[in-house]
This record gives C-alpha cells, structure tokens and sequence, in this order.
C-alpha cells in the first residue's frame, strides 16, 4: 500500500501505519507498521519521561567537577571468546568475563555486560550523543550494571543501576588493525539473529588507551531504546576512536528483521530538561592548556614579526 499525503487522508494514514513494535526513523513506512522515535512514548510510556537519552553536549554549558577523576578498570585487558549478533536493531556483544569499571565519581564498581553501537548510513552522521551539534559517525556503548546485581532487569529498577561509557568514532585515513576481526564478523551476521563467534578480543583493544580517556562528560539519563528505563549514569568520552571509512561502511551491510538496510540506528537527541552536565576536571585543563598554547603561539609568531 502506498501512502499518499494528501492532506484529508493525513488520518487515515496515521491509522494504517500505527504499528506495536518500535523502530528507528530509516525503517517508518506505512509497510512497516512500525512505530518511529517519536513514537516511542507509545511502545513505553518511559520514552516521555523528562531525563531521557541521548543529548546534545553544549561544552560551554557544562559543570567542572573535581570528582570527576580518572577511572579504574579491571579485566578489560582480559582476551575472550563471545557471540556477536544481529539482534535487528543493532550489533551486540555480550561479555562473559568478569570487567569492572570504578572510581570517576561512580559511587561503586559496576560489571560489564554487554556492548552494541549506533551508526549513520553508510560512514555518514549517526552518534547518539552530539557535542556542539556535531554529530559523529559512529558511538559505541558499554553497557555495566553495579557489580552487586545478578541481573540487569534487576539493575534498572536503581535509579543509578547501570553506568555506560560512550565512546564516538572518527573516519581515519588509516584503517585500525584492532578492529579488523570485529568488522570481518559483520559479514557472518547480515540478517536479523544472525550470529558467529568473535574469537580473541578484549574490551581495551576497542577504546582508546587508559591516558586518552581522562577528558569526558556524565549526566543522569535513560536507556536509548525502548523501554527507556531512567536508570543510567551516562559517561560520554570527548576524544573519539579513528575508524577508517571502509571500517565505517562494513556496519552498513547488516539488515534489520524487516530486511532493509540496517542505517540510520540512533535515536534523535532528548531535550535536557534543566540537567546539568558534568565535565572532568581533565576536560577542562585540556581546554585551558588549548588556549594557552594558542596564546603562546600567537605571541610568537608576533614576535617573530617584529
């Protein structure tokens, strides 16, 4: 059925695209039956809720916080064997060691659970979060849970349950050798429950080394699918991983249940609703030490002039 937009029959095809399951807005088509991010509320009433995820980072809007100290990881050196699947929204991998992530003013040590990414369509704009407006190509999310639940449904009713770490990509004119195997497997898992086994990992060979990652931002927010739960302490990592633009185009061979091209998998930024968000202190020395530097060049090149 094709939809026609005549304004009379705007209506009736409201009514013929209602759909039950939830979708991204690649995939909204009176065929699909589904319902688009903004109509998520209506799959979960949580999607409306006033601390929703993602947002866009304003820099100058930011809160310096002290607390915000450099984490500690643990077992994210570990090398181990998982399943990564097409679960028809996304690629995930589950983490069957044992991970933690602490200190950076978490309040405890939270487990790793599981770790999926959003992408634009075909290398182009499609982080979740956005900084100043830009949106990158990709963000990856590791998704952690306190160390004393057993399950994350049981984590998410804590209001402070589950902490993820964001991490966003950049095109690179040099392919990163870390995540050939990662890439390789994509083609293994084109359709929808497709799976196959990604052999020899570890979670610090697919982010950016211990000394890079002391520049980020944290805010309280929600889950970014449906059902939306408002049980994630958010960290958003400022410096991104390169991915070169092949590596970047091999996310978009995946499919989603409904067989289209599997693009365009983020969902649009949520107002902030009076939040504040945080920046480490890191951020901020990172900030005055750019505009020193700029100062200090300048002034030489005045000098130099003279």
């Amino acid at each position: 059925m094709r939809c026609l937009f005549s304004a009379y029959l705007l209506p009736l095809i409201l009514h013929l695209c209602t759909g039950a399951d939830w979708c991204y807005q690649t995939q909204v088509s009176c065929e699909s039956h589904c319902k688009g991010p903004d109509r998520w509320s209506e799959v979960n009433a949580d999607c409306g809720k006033n601390r929703q995820s993602p947002i866009n980072i304003v820099t100058k809007k930011t809160k310096l916080d002290e607390r915000l100290t450099p984490f500690k990881f643990a077992g994210y050196q570990t090398i181990f064997d998982s399943t990564m699947k097409n679960n028809g929204h996304s690629v995930q991998v589950s983490i069957p060691i044992t991970a933690t992530v602490s200190g950076g003013n978490l309040g405890e040590t939270y487990k790793a659970v599981q770790f999926h990414l959003h992408w634009g369509t075909d290398g182009g704009p499609g982080s979740e979060h956005t900084v100043d407006g830009e949106q990158y190509p990709m963000e990856l999310h590791i998704v952690h849970m306190k160390q004393r639940y057993n399950r994350l449904e049981d984590a998410l009713r804590d209001p402070s349950g589950v902490a993820v770490l964001g991490f966003f990509y950049e095109e690179s004119s040099n392919a990163n050798k870390k995540y050939d195997l990662f890439t390789h497997g994509l083609r293994n898992i084109q359709n929808t429950n497709g799976n196959t086994t990604l052999r020899k990992i570890a979670l610090n060979q697919l982010i950016p080394p211990e000394f890079n990652m002391t520049n980020y931002y944290r805010y309280d927010g929600s889950l970014t699918t449906p059902g939306c739960t408002e049980a994630v302490v958010w960290t958003v990592f400022e410096n991104p991983i390169p991915l070169h633009r092949e590596q970047l185009l091999a996310f978009s061979i995946l499919k989603f249940h409904d067989g289209k091209q599997m693009v365009g998998t983020f969902r649009p930024v949520q107002p902030r609703n009076g939040r504040v968000v945080y920046r480490s202190s890191s951020a901020a020395i990172t900030a005055s030490a750019i505009l020193i530097l700029a100062s200090i060049s300048s002034a030489f090149g005045l000098s130099r002039l003279n």
